[in-house]
């Protein structure tokens, strides 16, 4: 903590205090109110372009690296609560990083989906809404492919994932990163 209140700021470090005292209240409360509580949490935080934050057009922040930044786009968002539904005691094989076509805009967007239910649509965690909605009530979403540890998905009529491959590569870098930020 020193080193990150040392290289970014008193208020970094504060930032990353409050949410692990956030996470620690939150690990009483049901799952749904969880839920609940993540997204309206860590949407507050507010939003950059990578190509601000980073210099670069397209750059996977991990949770450390989002909290000490201050600012993010969606899939800082989406991978940030991927990571603390996992530490809240969430199943890893309900949780997906979400990539989308937003069809009002026209824009490729990232979101977190949660399975909660087998066969029934996942629940959205957007960094545009503070609402969870179910897919169903996602008119403006198309999503595309979802990923987690085990491998990249695609969703079928039945809202039951297919496997389309292997652990995409950003992904698993994703991960080395966020094991190296333990």
């Amino acid at each position: 903590m020193d080193n990150i209140e040392k290289n970014s700021g008193y208020i970094a470090k504060n930032r990353i205090v409050d949410y692990a005292k956030t996470l620690e209240l939150l690990k009483t409360l049901p799952k749904q109110e969880q839920l609940l509580r993540v997204n309206f949490y860590l949407n507050q935080l507010p939003t950059k372009l990578d190509i601000v934050n980073y210099n670069q057009s397209d750059y996977w922040s991990t949770p450390k690296e989002f909290l000490t930044c201050g600012y993010g786009d969606c899939e800082d968002y989406a991978i940030i609560k991927y990571f603390t539904l996992l530490k809240l005691g969430f199943s890893k094989e309900k949780l997906f990083i979400t990539t989308s076509h937003e069809k009002y805009t026209g824009q490729q967007h990232m979101v977190l989906s949660y399975f909660e239910l087998e066969n029934k649509p996942p629940l959205i965690l957007d960094s545009l809404s503070y609402k969870i909605l179910d897919l169903e009530k996602r008119v403006d979403l198309k999503l595309q492919i979802f990923i987690n540890q085990t491998g990249a998905y695609k969703i079928d009529e039945n809202n039951t994932l297919v496997k389309v491959g292997d652990v995409p590569e950003k992904f698993k870098e994703l991960m080395k990163k966020v094991e190296e930020d333990s």
